[in-house]
């Protein structure tokens, strides 16, 4: 009788990959997160650099990315923030999909997220209190990171258990 990767049997040993193929579709949905995280932070990212004023995410004095994106808290050490926002979502897709089936990803998936959220909320306090203008881009990365935060802990859970 064959067993599954996905089955244990009393006499056979697990495989290393059996918790990234238990956690597939969190993984996926880490991915797919991760890639749109790409996207927002690199169009911030563009916009940080841009010569011109955009229209797409400015709709008033308390929402403006342009605002937001060019303010001396834009970059940290003369790295933009929009490019640590590009760097660490690529890391996290690279966790989710190449380094799924290391018995260690489950863990630095978790601390890479939280890491990412912690830093997401101390820049929407800049924004909210310091700057008093918002940037929508940056409030859809929050949301990013917050849901692949709470898939990261469900993908540790979950491979604990198994």
């Amino acid at each position: 009788m064959q067993t599954s990767l996905t089955e244990e049997s009393p006499n056979s040993s697990v495989s290393p990959t059996v918790p990234a193929l238990r956690n597939g579709a969190l993984f996926a949905c880490i991915a797919v997160l991760s890639l749109a995280g790409v996207i927002v932070s690199g169009i911030s990212l563009q916009r940080h650099f841009a010569k011109s004023a955009t229209e797409f995410c400015d709709f008033s004095q308390r929402f403006s990315c342009d605002v937001v994106n060019r303010s001396e808290y834009s970059s940290i050490m003369g790295i933009p923030v929009a490019g640590i926002g590009v760097a660490g979502y690529a890391f996290l897709l690279l966790m989710a999909t190449l380094w799924r089936g290391r018995s260690e990803t489950p863990i630095r998936l978790l601390s890479a997220a939280i890491a990412g959220l912690a830093f997401a909320l101390y820049l929407t306090y800049i924004e909210g209190y310091v700057l008093t203008t918002w940037c929508i881009l940056c409030l859809i990365s929050l949301l990013l990171i917050a849901l692949i935060s709470l898939f990261a802990i469900a993908v540790k859970v979950k491979g604990a258990r198994a």
